[in-house]
């Protein structure tokens, strides 16, 4: 089904669902690449004010240690690891919303993949940070990488540290050179429309001389096809190496070969949920549904049920496995998961992971985009919450009793968290007043080719 057949599809009575043409579609999107208003410069400032707040803490932190946080022995893994695997989960969406999609032939990716991509980007570039922080001495960071030095010191490559800095730095690389080369023939045609001589010159850095000519085209869809093809792996590579920070450990509760596919499913999860709370508001305030249609956003809503769904299944195993299992510190380790001292987070993250998403079978709530939008917050609630039960309860409750302890977050821990948000979204407002945050190219592929005026 064209793009066109499905705006019209929609409800006739909404008048911002206007017909989609080759010229409105370039204008539709580069309006967004505007000077901004008040609106946006509020939202950004107060960004600022809070990531400026946050970075306060962790100068704080770096300055006096991790001992002004919530963290002693055996709970040195907490809150800068749950949002590092939670970011880098954020990040996956993208790779398969672009790559995985565009494999199968997904027609529906072509209006959202954009912002997918970017939330890739920014993902990896918010999660990075955790683990340089997390070293307690990030000035040392540079340790981690393997490189030839007069000190005589190599990295232990038997470390899940190490292979964190080589599973997010693959990623990153891979997926911003994905969204590079997408970005070719729209930053092209925005170089066009260009009078300020500033953007121009970046435009014109950008689109590395794309003219439109055959050739290029040519090329331009045998390169895509190629980074596809290399970043679809990765989409369940690289959470699996970060799934195996825990399961190569001997802890109760982590160690699991069900982790791999378990990370990967809760990572697309989050994903496609942080991508419809980024395009609910964009499409909403930029006038973008004719663009970004319902069905559009159904589908998106159908990934995150059939992942909830996913998600769900692995919670079970996990418990059946603990029960049925011969160890009894795993089944004690997944009772203290809902009922001992962080029952409250367990049952938040079940809620908000397998409950609360079943309201998806309704077709009446998937195309409701306000209950769409909150279900989506909720789902995000959960799947932070479920990296810290991973966590905290499994380090918690370890095999010898004299070892356990009761964690509870400080204040610094919760700016870590709130400001990881900030600097996340920062990236994002200036992305959707800099760059097309529509694939103008793909999307033109489904409307119908211009009628020439008779001679």
């Amino acid at each position: 089904m064209s793009h066109s057949t499905t705006t019209a599809a929609m409800d006739a009575n909404d008048p911002e669902l206007k017909p989609v043409t080759q010229k409105s579609l370039n204008d539709d999107v580069f309006k967004l690449i505007s000077p901004p208003g008040k609106l946006w410069w509020a939202i950004f400032l107060a960004d600022l004010l809070i990531l400026g707040i946050a970075l306060g803490f962790v100068r704080n932190l770096i300055v006096h240690g991790w001992g002004v946080s919530g963290f002693q022995r055996p709970v040195m893994w907490a809150v800068d690891i749950t949002n590092f695997v939670f970011w880098v989960g954020i990040a996956h969406c993208g790779t398969l919303v672009s790559a995985v999609l565009f494999l199968f032939r997904s027609h529906f990716r072509r209006a959202v993949y954009r912002v997918a991509e970017a939330m890739t980007v920014f993902g990896v570039l918010t999660a990075a940070m955790f683990p340089a922080i997390h070293t307690g001495r990030p000035w040392f960071d540079y340790w981690l990488f393997p490189y030839p030095n007069q000190r005589q010191i190599w990295t232990n490559f038997r470390s899940p540290l190490e292979w964190d800095v080589f599973a997010v730095n693959t990623y990153l690389t891979v997926s911003s050179i994905f969204f590079l080369v997408g970005l070719i023939p729209d930053v092209a045609a925005l170089r066009d429309r260009t009078k300020n001589p500033i953007g121009k010159l970046l435009t014109t850095v950008i689109s590395f001389g794309w003219t439109g000519a055959n050739y290029q085209w040519k090329h331009f869809y045998g390169a895509y096809l190629f980074f596809a093809a290399l970043a679809t792996p990765l989409v369940f590579s690289v959470h699996s190496v970060v799934s195996w920070d825990f399961a190569m450990a001997q802890t109760p509760g982590w160690h699991s070969t069900l982790f791999a596919p378990y990370f990967v499913a809760g990572a697309i999860f989050s994903g496609v949920a942080m991508v419809i709370n980024l395009l609910i508001p964009i499409r909403s305030v930029f006038k973008l549904k004719h663009i970004v249609t319902l069905d559009h956003m159904e589908k998106l809503a159908k990934l995150v049920l059939l992942t909830s769904t996913m998600v769900g299944y692995s919670y079970l195993t996990e418990f059946f496995m603990a029960w049925y299992g011969p160890s009894k510190a795993e089944r004690d380790v997944f009772w203290f998961r809902a009922t001992g001292h962080y029952w409250w987070a367990f049952w938040i993250m079940f809620s908000c992971n397998v409950v609360f998403p079943l309201l998806l079978w309704s077709k009446g709530f998937r195309r409701n985009m306000t209950a769409l939008f909150v279900l989506c917050l909720f789902v995000n609630v959960g799947m932070w919450f479920e990296r810290f039960v991973i966590i905290v309860t499994s380090l918690t409750r370890s095999f010898n009793p004299a070892n356990w302890f009761y964690y509870k977050m400080s204040i610094t821990e919760v700016a870590l968290i709130v400001g990881s948000f900030a600097w996340f979204f920062m990236f994002f407002l200036v992305f959707v007043r800099t760059l097309p945050a529509f694939s103008v190219a793909e999307i033109k592929e489904t409307l119908p080719a211009p009628r020439r005026r008779a001679h």
